[in-house]
C-alpha cells in the first residue's frame, strides 16, 4: 500500500512552473500555490505548517521567517541566484537549500546574443520610431557583430556558453573572472577588468550573487570602457551603478545598453517599474526574464523539485546549497535515520553508542559536514526498540532528526 504522504505541505510562489507542482503532487503531497512573492510578515503566518517551500527571485527568506518554520525540511529555490535566502539561517534551523544552476543557461545566453545584435544595429530604436510613425531608413551607427570584441564579466556558466556562441559568430571574445578559469575555444583571458574595459566593443556582466559585488560597475568602470561601447547586464540588479550607467547613455559614452535585473524591482505585475533608464535611447529593458522561456522554467521546475523530492524520500543532498552534497544508495529493507547537528566532535560518537546501548544492528552509515553542519545518515535493520527515535532527538547539538521508512 502506497505511504499516505498528505501530511507534506508545500507551498508555491511566484508562478513556479506546471512541471513542479505536477512532481509534487504525483507523490501525494498537499500543496498551496500563490502566484507572487510574499512579505515578510505574511509568510511568518503562511509558514508555520510548510514542509517545502517554493520560491523565485523576488521572495526574501529572513531570519525570522525561519523562526516560524518549525515544520520546515527544504527549500527550492526556482532560480540560478540563492543570494534572497538567508543560508545560514536555514542551516542552523536544518533546512536544506536546492537551486537550478544551470537550467536556464541557454535561455540567458539567446537573450544576451539577441540583443547584442539588436544593439549594434540599432534595430530597437528604429522599430520604436516606426511604431511612432517614424521611418528611419539609415546604416549609420549600425554594425555587424563580427569581428567586434566581446567582454564577458563572469566566466561561470553563462559566461563560458555566451563566449563559444559569440565565438561562433565571428566575435573575438575577451573574458575576466575572480577565479581561474579555463578559456573555451580561443577566448582570450584577461588579468583585470580594467584590461577587459579598455579592449571589449560590447561589455556584458554575467557575475553572481555575493554582497562584494555590489556596485562592481561604477564611474569608474564605464570611464575605462571605450567611447561608444555597448553595455549589457543580464546578472544582478545591485552590480550597476544604475545612475552611473544613465548618464553615461546620456552623454554617449554607452551608445546602447540591455538591462534584465535591477535594483529594485517590482514584486508583482501590477506595480509601476521605475528607473533612470526609462525613454532613453538604444536602451534595451526587460524584466528580469533572463531566464523566462517555457524551456528553462519547466527544466528548473523539474530540477529543483526532483531534488526537494530526493532529499524528502531519500535523504540525498547532492547540489543543495548549504547543506553537505552525500548521494545515497536506495533505501532497501531497512528504516533510514537522518540526523542533522551542529558540526562538533562527540556527536556521530553519541549516536553510534545509543545504538549499540540498544543492540540495532547498522546496516549502513553516512557522514558528511560543512563549516556548520554535520549530516549523518544511518540505515538500520527495523526490529528495534523505538524508545531509541525519542533518545537520538534529544542528542546534544541535534538541529533536527527523522525517520524515513
Amino acid at each position: 500500500m502506497p505511504e499516505n504522504k498528505s501530511w507534506v505541505n508545500v507551498l508555491l510562489l511566484e508562478n513556479i512552473h506546471p512541471a513542479a507542482i505536477a512532481l509534487f503532487r504525483k507523490e501525494g503531497y498537499k500543496i498551496e500555490v500563490v502566484s507572487k512573492s510574499l512579505d515578510e510578515e505574511e509568510l511568518s503566518r503562511r509558514i508555520k505548517d510548510v514542509s517545502v517551500l517554493g520560491i523565485r527571485s523576488k521572495t526574501e527568506i529572513t531570519k525570522k521567517i525561519l523562526e516560524n518554520a518549525n515544520n520546515l525540511m527544504a527549500i527550492g529555490a526556482f532560480c540560478i541566484g540563492t543570494n534572497q535566502l538567508d543560508l545560514d539561517s536555514c542551516s542552523k534551523k536544518g533546512v536544506a537549500v536546492f537551486n537550478a544552476p544551470y537550467s536556464n543557461t541557454r535561455s540567458v545566453v539567446e537573450l544576451a546574443i539577441s540583443e547584442i545584435i539588436m544593439l549594434m544595429r540599432g534595430a530597437f530604436d528604429k522599430s520604436v520610431k516606426l511604431h511612432h510613425g517614424v521611418w528611419d531608413k539609415s546604416a549609420e551607427n549600425c554594425h555587424e557583430i563580427r569581428g567586434k570584441k566581446l567582454g564577458i564579466i563572469g566566466y561561470g556558466n553563462i559566461g563560458t556558453q555566451l563566449s563559444v556562441l559569440a565565438e561562433s559568430l565571428g566575435m573575438e571574445v575577451y573574458y575576466y573572472d575572480v577565479v581561474e578559469k579555463l578559456a573555451l575555444g580561443n577566448a582570450k583571458k584577461c588579468s583585470s577588468m580594467h584590461e577587459l574595459m579598455k579592449k571589449a566593443d560590447i561589455v556584458t556582466v554575467h557575475v553572481d550573487g555575493r554582497k562584494s559585488n555590489t556596485n562592481l560597475i561604477g564611474e569608474k568602470e564605464f570611464k575605462l570602457m571605450k567611447d561608444g561601447v555597448i553595455f549589457l547586464n543580464l546578472s544582478r540588479g545591485f552590480v550597476v551603478d544604475i545612475k552611473s550607467l544613465a548618464k553615461h547613455i546620456r552623454d554617449g559614452k554607452v551608445a546602447g545598453a540591455a538591462i534584465d535585473v535591477f535594483p529594485h524591482e517590482p514584486k508583482s505585475n501590477s506595480e509601476i517599474f521605475e528607473s533612470e533608464l526609462r525613454g532613453l535611447p538604444n536602451v534595451i529593458l526587460t524584466p528580469h526574464i533572463g531566464g523566462s522561456t517555457e524551456e528553462a522554467q519547466h527544466n528548473i521546475g523539474d530540477f529543483v523539485a526532483s531534488k526537494a523530492i530526493d532529499f524528502l524520500n531519500n535523504g540525498n543532498t547532492v547540489l543543495s546549497v548549504n547543506f553537505p552534497n552525500i548521494q545515497l544508495p536506495m533505501l532497501q529493507d531497512a528504516h533510514r535515520l537522518i540526523h542533522i547537528h551542529d558540526n562538533v566532535p562527540g556527536v556521530l560518537s553519541e549516536i553510534n553508542g545509543m545504538l549499540a546501548k540498544n543492540n540495532i544492528n547498522i546496516l549502513g552509515q553516512y557522514l558528511k559536514t560543512n563549516e556548520q553542519i554535520g549530516y549523518v545518515i544511518t540505515d538500520v535493520s527495523k526490529e528495534y526498540d523505538k524508545k531509541v527515535i525519542h533518545d537520538l532527538k534529544n542528542v546534544k547539538h541535534t538541529i533536527k532528526f527523522r525517520v524515513l521508512y
